[in-house]
């Protein structure tokens, strides 16, 4: 099982470095666009457009914020060892899904198998959460039963 979880928790990396690289060429785009914008004779077109720029800028060095953010709660999991109970790092199979506690990156394909990859703060990781192999519990209407935690 721990490779299963060391392939999960790679996806996970993957993803976040994703979204890494894509605010960094965001910034290093806008801060381009904004050195390439030369002052015309029309001056509050310029200032416009530095500003939308300094915008833009500031919105990706916020999404590679929250990516860092990610990063560093993926550095504290382990993708060795087993748990009885749901924790952060844990695989839980349900009978409505299969799910991966620790960051929300959406949907990961695992050798044919679909997990979703979910944040402990998140509704259904707070519901999965110290539960254990046979427990129950209902989410938006939903019920799930536990089939096993590693």
């Amino acid at each position: 099982m721990s490779d299963l979880k060391k392939k999960l928790y790679d996806l996970c990396v993957s993803y976040v470095r994703k979204s890494m690289d894509a605010a960094e060429l965001g910034i290093q785009e806008a801060q381009k666009a904004s050195n390439d914008d030369t002052k015309s004779s029309a001056g509050d077109k310029y200032e416009t457009g530095r500003a939308m720029m300094q915008q833009e800028t500031d919105r990706n060095l916020s999404q590679l914020n929250e990516a860092n953010k990610l990063m560093v709660a993926l550095n504290r999991i382990g993708t060795t060892g087993t748990a009885t109970k749901a924790e952060t790092g844990s695989v839980i199979m349900t009978d409505n899904g299969n799910f991966y506690l620790a960051i929300s990156a959406g949907s990961l394909l695992v050798d044919g198998k679909t997990y979703f990859a979910v944040s402990p703060a998140s509704p259904i990781g707070l519901m999965l959460a110290g539960k254990a192999s046979g427990d129950n519990f209902a989410l938006n209407g939903k019920q799930y039963h536990i089939q096993s935690v590693s």
